[in-house]
This record gives C-alpha cells, sequence and structure tokens, in this order.
C-alpha cells in the first residue's frame, strides 16, 4: 500500500493481514480521489478542510488527505493492532501535526465529540457485515459537526444494498471488484 499523490507520493503505508480490518486497496483509494477532486457533482477543495476518517484501521485514507494538504484528519479506530499500526504510520511519515487519534468506538466518539469542529469529509470504512454505521450517520446529522459544503464518503462491500435516502442524499455510487464507493451529503 502507497500513498498515490502529494508530499507524501510514493511513501509505504503499512498493513496488518487480520480477519477484523481490511486494507482500501490503492486501486479503490485512487479512483475515490478521481471522483472527490474532478467530480462536476462534488465541490470540496481539500486543500485546508477537516477531515473525519471513521474506522480508519491504518489510516490510507486519511494520510492520503494529509498528503494532500488538508488542514487536519482525525482518526477514529478502536482495533489495537491497526492502533498501533496506524500510530506507526503517522510517525513514520511524520505527519503527527496534522493527526488527532481517538482510540474508540465510533459511537463513542460521536457521542463525545466536540461540536464545534467541523469537518468537510467524512469517510466511513465499516466493516462490510456492519449496518450500525447508519444510526452513526444520522447521529452525525443531528450533531451539525459538518460544514454546509461537505462531502460523506462510505466504503461498502459492491453487493451491499442498505438504503441510505432517509439520512443522505446519494450523489453517485461506483463499483470497483468487491468494493462499492458511496458520495454523498447529509439531508
Amino acid at each position: 500500500m502507497r500513498v498515490i499523490s502529494g508530499f507524501l507520493k510514493g511513501k509505504k503505508i503499512d498493513f496488518i493481514k487480520s480477519t477484523t480490518t481490511r486494507p482500501l486497496r490503492d486501486f479503490v483509494k485512487e479512483s475515490t480521489f478521481n471522483v472527490l477532486i474532478h467530480s462536476n457533482l462534488i465541490n470540496i477543495p481539500l486543500e485546508n478542510a477537516n477531515v473525519l476518517d471513521l474506522y480508519c484501521g491504518v489510516g490510507s485514507f486519511g494520510i492520503e488527505c494529509v498528503s494532500r494538504g488538508v488542514k487536519k484528519t482525525t482518526f477514529v479506530e478502536k482495533d489495537k493492532e491497526a492502533l498501533k499500526m496506524l500510530k506507526k504510520n503517522i510517525t513514520h511519515l511524520k505527519i503527527e501535526k496534522k493527526s488527532i487519534i481517538f482510540e474508540t468506538k465510533v459511537v463513542s466518539f460521536l457521542n463525545h465529540l466536540n461540536k464545534n469542529e467541523k469537518y468537510e469529509v467524512i469517510f466511513f470504512d465499516p466493516p462490510f457485515s456492519e449496518t450500525f454505521f447508519i444510526k452513526e450517520l444520522e447521529v452525525i446529522r443531528n450533531s451539525g459537526i459538518y460544514k454546509k459544503n461537505h462531502i460523506i464518503i462510505i466504503h461498502r462491500e459492491s453487493k451491499s444494498n442498505e438504503d441510505l435516502s432517509d439520512v443522505m442524499n446519494v450523489i453517485s455510487i461506483k463499483k470497483y471488484g468487491r468494493s462499492k464507493v458511496i458520495f454523498g451529503s447529509l439531508n
């Protein structure tokens, strides 16, 4: 796994082989950023944006955001092995000043978050078997921790068919093999 673009381009991101986490494949990550940056339907400048990376694993998405010039990435993860690798990656890449790590379950983070913190990009990568993230989207919507101009990006299994219409306006859905990436905004 590697950083695709920005000042860390080409740098290695270490990951773990585990049944509880899965890495965001480079191809899926690159395609996600192509949509985020080049789509006429999405107008979120990454430069100086605040990013929330939920179920971040080893931090591949959030690290990519830092490399591309975001103001700060907040990483949220509960898996101890993934956290150890996330911290190693952030230290190795020397991006501690642009990274905040919360070692907790996503729902706990959301229930205790700073409501003054506003995010432009919120990335969800829950386990494919997990559907509780829909309730977490509702918590985010009700908390108002997102800026008016924001994007929600959700990485799911391509076969998944959750109905998100009550929580968000889906802008685009892209499928890449086993992965599906949903882009939208909270309604």
